[in-house]
Order: C-alpha cells, then sequence, then structure tokens
C-alpha cells in the first residue's frame, strides 16, 4: 500500500514539473555565423569548386592514387619522391589537356585535337571520314598559354588542400607552416577563377564536357 502511494506521489509530482515548463516558449535559435565565417566558407566552397576546371580524367586520377602514394598521408623515403613525381604528372596533364580541342564532323562525330600554330592536328580522325569545318580556327593562341598556367595553379590550390599530400610533405607542420597551407590554397584559387572569369576559355579538350552546340 505504501508503495503504491510512493509511486503515486512520485508520478504526480513529475506531472507538475512537466507541466511547470511552457511548450510554447521559444527555443533559442543557433547563433548566426559572423560575417568574417561566412565569407571564410563562401571561399572555400568557391575553391572547391574550381575542380570543376581540371580535366575529369586529371582529377579522378588524382583522387584514386593519392591515397595509394601517399600510404593515406604518411609517406616514407620511398614514397614521397613517387608521390612528388605523381604530382608533377598530373599538373603536366593539366598543362597540356588546356591545348586540346573538339570538333563535331559533318555526321554528328566529335574528333579531338591538338592545337597547332597553324590548326588543330586531330588525333583519331579517319581517312575516310566525313567533312570537318575549318580547324585554322582553333589553332594556339596565347590566351592557351595563359589557360594552362591557370590549370596547373588550380591543381596546386586542389592538391594543396588534399590532407594525404599536406601530411606526406608536411607530417608535422610549424605554425607559420599551417597559415601558409591555409591561405595560399585559397589565394591562389580564387586569383585563377577571377581569370577564368575574365578570360573564359572556348575550348572543349580531352577530359572536358562537349557543349551540344558544339
Amino acid at each position: 500500500m505504501s508503495l503504491r502511494l510512493k509511486s503515486t506521489s512520485n508520478s504526480s509530482s513529475a506531472d507538475v514539473a512537466d507541466s511547470g515548463s511552457d511548450p510554447d516558449t521559444p527555443k533559442r535559435p543557433p547563433p548566426s555565423a559572423s560575417l568574417s565565417q561566412r565569407a571564410i566558407s563562401q571561399t572555400l566552397s568557391t575553391t572547391a569548386n574550381l575542380a570543376n576546371l581540371l580535366p575529369t580524367g586529371t582529377l579522378l586520377a588524382f583522387q584514386l592514387l593519392t591515397p595509394i602514394f601517399t600510404s593515406n598521408g604518411s609517406c616514407d623515403g620511398a614514397t614521397r619522391p613517387m608521390t612528388l613525381f605523381l604530382l608533377v604528372l598530373l599538373a603536366a596533364s593539366c598543362f597540356i589537356a588546356s591545348f586540346t580541342d573538339s570538333v563535331k564532323s559533318n555526321d554528328g562525330q566529335v574528333y579531338y585535337g591538338f592545337a597547332t600554330g597553324k590548326g588543330l592536328w586531330l588525333f583519331d580522325y579517319p581517312v575516310s571520314g566525313s567533312g570537318l569545318p575549318d580547324l585554322s580556327g582553333h589553332r594556339r593562341r596565347v590566351i592557351d598559354w595563359v589557360h594552362a598556367v591557370l590549370s596547373v595553379f588550380v591543381f596546386v590550390a586542389v592538391a594543396l588542400r588534399d590532407k594525404n599530400v599536406v601530411g606526406c610533405f608536411y607530417p608535422d607542420p610549424g605554425q607559420e607552416t599551417k597559415e601558409v597551407l591555409n591561405i595560399l590554397p585559397v589565394g591562389i584559387g580564387v586569383i585563377s577563377g577571377l581569370l577564368f572569369v575574365v578570360f573564359p576559355t572556348r575550348r572543349h579538350g580531352i577530359g572536358f564536357p562537349v557543349t551540344p552546340g558544339k
């Protein structure tokens, strides 16, 4: 009998405590991010989106091979030179891909080639292929060199934001090194992105999407 009364009194006191809290009381909203935090977040997002300016094959190879070559960021005397060679090779592929372009023949087939001083040298155009547009309009220009250098800078910015690459070459960075690794990729990415906007590329080379009107 006493146990039943005790449990009843406990439940009634709990109900009183629950009724004391007003369910209509508005909850305190989470603190909003400051202007500087939103700016930094937007800048990092812009830098991450710069990967879209790189050839798809190069970016895929970077994402697949970097964890293997760096042993997930734990490099030794053997894997560090191999990782450096991989990064140089991928950066060179970004540079060369900036001089590639594509054309569409009369039958709708797309052919890829390398821009030269006289026009476009096609890789896979058959001898019995149908007519092609004037290839002299695809000759190499000064803006192609600008895009090639910017592509390398964008790749460097993407590589410096990768934890495996940073852990391989800077396993225990100091405070100043951390600041450089945090600021330098963002600066390179923002400046390169602005230059790509000011000087857009009209080429649709290897690893880049071909627009329907191309």
